[in-house]
């Protein structure tokens, strides 16, 4: 096949490719090789979208040369595009990706699993044979396997159940099995001796743990109170479990990041109220009112921050003083709220800030000998010629005129939080701690129960 021509009939909009990708779907395995070399080709100008339609059209005969594209695949870009092509083949028995779950490669194995994972029900005939890939040595295959089952459902919750309760067919199946249990997230999938174990092994932890800086991505609140129950009670949540600081970070992550659109309520159901540190508690998440009023609201950006502000306002009426942060670990988003005795003091959003905030005195003590996030310290002409592009010469230059101009450092929420109260992002040994966290319900997780997942001890 003249690859010239083949690329040139592939070039352009998705629609205008339809007859050729039409034409070279009919003459199937004839054209997989020049097909798959085109998808491969990271300088082709056919964009691979176009070119793994073809081959997921084409179906089986596609399916052993694109496991050997992805099992030598040289750049991770690559590798990706065969992965994607692979694990969604319209092939019409699923029983042809079982050879695939012995291959030696484990990108092929997890690419494989992609297969199952997408077709639930066809899925639900091969369990036996999915279950050894729960205990597979690398950590991708496994992680895929879990997602397997729990696109399989509740339909293989017996099959984990017993794997659970008989001597499992290989190393690390039976832990497997106990977070494709917990992913599923079905009434009475995990059994009464595996919870029993899931809490004294928490009971373990909590008396040896060490505090440890959480990855902030999220919203959270801060009231100088170890009264952990007037907490819960300000917050209206319910059925308290002990949990690690490591458990609480995680379901907080895990929640926040929620992109199930099967479970609605998935991100609200929960809220993680840590021990007190340093004097203070802070609380990870929001209530369900808050969380529903600001999602339902025509213009979201409108309704949090009065939100906030009226949550904050009644916590600093009960606990003397209350602060909201909030960080985005995808953009420069920051914000923070601070109240004192029903009063806010400050209410800074980064992507909402006048630009006279902090032009003279800062707004709240705490921005002192900081710039705003929304503020650019340096001179029109700080970085002409300089190539964007090159990342060294701008981090020089930027070093150069910051040292040179005195420009002061870009406070961020944990910046604020640090000097307010404490900044969960830098936690450690030197952290005074007492009692523990716990992970609680909202009113919707009250209705609709725990998120689906399992999360780390």
């Amino acid at each position: 096949m003249d690859m010239g021509l083949l690329t040139e009939s592939l070039c352009g909009s998705w629609e205008h490719t339809r007859p050729a990708r039409d034409a070279l779907v009919e003459q199937g395995e004839a054209v997989v090789g020049a097909v798959l070399d085109v998808l491969c080709d990271e300088q082709s100008p056919v964009d691979w979208t176009v070119s793994a339609d073809v081959l997921c059209r084409i179906g089986e005969p596609a399916l052993q040369p694109l496991a050997r594209a992805s099992a030598v695949a040289d750049s991770p870009e690559i590798a990706r595009r065969a992965g994607w092509a692979l694990g969604r083949l319209k092939v019409d028995d699923l029983g042809a990706y079982e050879p695939l779950l012995n291959h030696e490669h484990p990108r092929v194995r997890s690419n494989a699993l992609l297969a199952f994972q997408v077709r639930d029900e066809a899925a639900e005939t091969f369990i036996d044979r999915l279950i050894p890939l729960l205990g597979d040595p690398e950590p991708e295959v496994r992680q895929r396997a879990v997602r397997a089952f729990q696109s399989i459902g509740s339909a293989a919750v017996p099959d984990l159940q017993r794997v659970r309760r008989l001597p499992a067919p290989g190393p690390r199946v039976r832990a497997g099995a106990l977070e494709a249990l917990a992913a599923i997230a079905v009434p009475d999938g995990l059994g009464s001796k595996d919870q029993d174990a899931w809490r004294r092994l928490t009971k373990i932890k909590l008396l040896a743990e060490v505090p440890a800086g959480m990855h902030l991505c999220g919203s959270w609140y801060a009231v100088p109170t170890d009264d952990q129950d007037a907490v819960l009670e300000a917050f209206d949540l319910g059925s308290p479990q002990p949990v690690t600081l490591r458990t609480g970070a995680a379901a907080w992550n895990h929640d926040h990041h929620s992109w199930d659109r099967t479970r609605p309520h998935a991100a609200c159901s929960r809220v993680f109220v840590s021990p007190a540190l340093d004097g203070w508690t802070l609380v990870f998440g929001h209530s369900s009112h808050d969380t529903h009023r600001i999602e339902d609201a025509e213009d979201r950006d409108e309704v949090l921050p009065l939100v906030v502000s009226q949550r904050c306002s009644e916590l600093s009426r009960r606990f003397g003083s209350a602060q909201w942060y909030g960080v985005s670990c995808g953009d420069g988003w920051t914000a923070w709220c601070i109240a004192e005795d029903g009063e806010i003091l400050r209410h800074y959003d980064a992507y909402d800030a006048e630009e006279e905030d902090g032009d003279g005195d800062p707004v709240h003590p705490a921005e002192a000998g900081y710039l705003l996030p929304h503020q650019d310290g340096f001179p029109e002409d700080a970085f002409d010629g300089v190539n964007p592009t090159d990342s060294e010469a701008f981090a020089a230059r930027y070093r150069q005129v910051k040292e040179d101009l005195q420009i002061p450092d870009t406070c961020y929420a944990n910046d604020i939080a640090a000097r307010v109260s404490v900044d969960p992002g830098a936690l450690g040994a030197h952290t005074i701690t007492s009692g523990h966290g716990v992970v609680a319900l909202t009113a919707c997780g009250r209705e609709h129960g725990h998120p689906a997942g399992a999360l780390p001890v």
